[in-house]
């Protein structure tokens, strides 16, 4: 991976951290993700007015990402219903690089050498070990775990869809406006269907939460996208996933979270896995 795709992943996945924490910051999860969701639409709307529309043949990739990104959506709001943070994040975040390697590997073609396929091991290792936290605690939640891991083959399947369509469309950013506007509409129609108060303390109350992690969002995955065309889709997915590195630092920092040995342990483990990749050829 070239040095600049390796500094714009990890500044995707800084941003990702970053939208999750104010996310978490707030009291209401739907909130939360309404602003995160439909504040794409600004930045996806001005993005348009400087770029090429995609190429014909990427729409089914557009058609299938809009639905994948709002099912992904549904699942992790679902997921933190039933369990905490710590718990769903990880599970999720952790199982995509792992469904996104195999997939990629058997059934797409692409050719991992061995450093890379232990880096992105190593990375999902590590994240996944930050769930076990609960389990050696005794606090199991199997419903929560179940729909963590649903989470995570949503992430796993947009990740591969997104990357395939990305590389036909012939512009990255177009080619996630789109689908972001599509994903939008989509998630908007669901939340005006399940929770229309919602909307509104949106739009009168929480603007600069709408703004702020709309922003960081769309910015994030816009990277990411440009990323799946220049790199592997599964070592793009894996070091995203060192999210969770920020999300410690965010959490223990400025959530003033508790911090125990076994995350820290868990964070090298993913901080190594980011560096092998960063080196392998």
């Amino acid at each position: 991976m070239e040095f600049y795709v390796f500094v714009a992943v990890i500044a995707a996945a800084f941003l990702h951290a970053l939208w999750n924490s104010l996310v978490k910051g707030g009291s209401d999860k739907y909130l939360g993700m309404s602003a995160v969701v439909l504040g794409h639409v600004p930045f996806a709307l001005l993005a348009l007015l400087f770029v090429p529309l995609p190429a014909l043949e990427s729409i089914p990739y557009i058609l299938a990402g809009i639905v994948l990104h709002t099912g992904y959506q549904i699942f992790l709001l679902y997921s933190y219903k039933l369990g905490d943070l710590t718990q769903v994040y990880p599970m999720a975040r952790g199982t995509a690089p792992l469904l996104v390697a195999g997939v990629s590997v058997l059934f797409l073609g692409e050719v991992l050498a061995g450093l890379e396929l232990l880096a992105v091991f190593t990375i999902a290792a590590g994240i996944l070990s930050i769930s076990l936290e609960r389990k050696r605690s005794g606090a199991r939640n199997n419903g929560a775990s179940i729909l963590a891991f649903i989470t995570g083959c949503f992430i796993a399947s947009y990740s591969l869809i997104d990357g395939m369509g990305a590389r036909i469309s012939g512009n990255s950013l177009s080619f996630y406006s789109i689908l972001s506007l599509g994903n939008s509409l989509l998630f908007f129609l669901i939340m005006l269907y399940r929770n229309p108060l919602v909307l509104k303390r949106l739009v009168l109350h929480n603007k600069l939460l709408f703004l702020g992690s709309g922003l960081a969002s769309y910015v994030a995955y816009a990277l990411v996208i440009w990323a799946f065309t220049l790199a592997p889709i599964a070592l793009v997915t894996a070091l995203r996933e060192t999210s969770i590195i920020f999300a410690l630092v965010i959490g223990t920092f400025v959530l003033k979270e508790s911090i125990s040995v076994w995350r820290v342990f868990s964070t090298m483990m993913t901080l190594m896995g980011a560096a092998l990749l960063r080196f392998a050829k």
